[in-house]
């Protein structure tokens, strides 16, 4: 790893900015402000055009991965933001949730810091937390779930492909997200019902797809019908999915907090 070269302060400054899960108005303040002075903004394949509508000013340059699509080399978007920050006094990087979870962001931070120019996270909402929000269910619950866990299956295989052929690993996690999880779905429940110590046939699964935007669906059941391939036909394709799994996603959160006082006595 090369080490990071003293800023430069004739370039301009990369910020990579948390598009969040998908709704325009669910980026944080400070990132719609950034968008808004960008001259060029990188944005991945996932955001929403309203989302752009935010920065009309700026030269738009889509670099997103698609799962199973052509898509840009990383190597070729730390290149064009090493080049525009070179050109331009603002460069945005727009990333889908928040640019440090499963954004590759380590890569574009090292290129940049390595060209001595100057970058700036700006965090963004990730989607397994507008997901809860929009099923209004807790990830963690007070004697039932006391950790979470955020999966992804997903892996770099070759230079313009995204699959996900790897081992599953098992969380020991109370509550799992697995993000870009579609084309492995039924075989991550299967194998949960046979490894996980946490879960069981009967375990709560809801499925979100697009969450936060227009197009948000939701699919509802159990790790059993998950592994029997209940959802396989109900995927969009086009649309990004979330699975998420746990007891803590069907309990009655009033039932839980009613029995802890009557255990307790008080």
């Amino acid at each position: 790893m090369q080490k990071p070269a003293s800023i430069n302060s004739a370039y301009g400054k990369v910020y990579l900015v948390g598009a969040g899960p998908g709704a325009a108005d669910l980026i944080t303040v400070r990132g719609a402000k950034l968008l808004a002075q960008a001259d060029v903004v990188f944005h991945d394949a996932l955001v929403e055009p309203e989302m752009l509508a935010l920065c009309p000013q700026a030269i738009q340059v889509p670099v997103g991965k698609r799962c199973g699509k052509l898509s840009s080399a990383q190597q070729f978007i730390n290149k064009r933001l090493v080049d525009a920050a070179k050109q331009h006094q603002v460069v945005v990087r727009l990333k889908g949730g928040d640019p440090m979870l499963f954004g590759r962001a380590d890569e574009e931070l090292q290129a940049l810091q390595t060209a001595g120019i100057a970058v700036e996270i700006v965090p963004g909402i990730t989607a397994a937390l507008a997901g809860a929000a929009s099923i209004g269910q807790s990830l963690t619950l007070r004697g039932v779930s006391r950790s979470v866990a955020f999966v992804t299956l997903a892996q770099a295989a070759e230079p313009h492909l995204e699959i996900s052929h790897s081992p599953i690993q098992y969380p020991t996690a109370d509550t799992l997200v697995y993000y870009m999880g579609r084309k492995d779905a039924a075989r991550i429940a299967q194998e949960l019902i046979s490894h996980s110590p946490n879960h069981s046939p009967l375990t709560p699964v809801h499925i979100l797809e697009a969450v936060s935007t227009q197009r948000e669906r939701h699919w509802s059941s159990t790790l059993q019908e998950l592994a029997l391939g209940a959802a396989d036909h109900w995927f969009d394709t086009q649309s990004p999915a979330l699975i998420m799994v746990g007891e803590a996603l069907k309990v009655n959160v009033s039932d839980v907090i009613a029995a802890q006082y009557q255990k307790t006595g008080t």
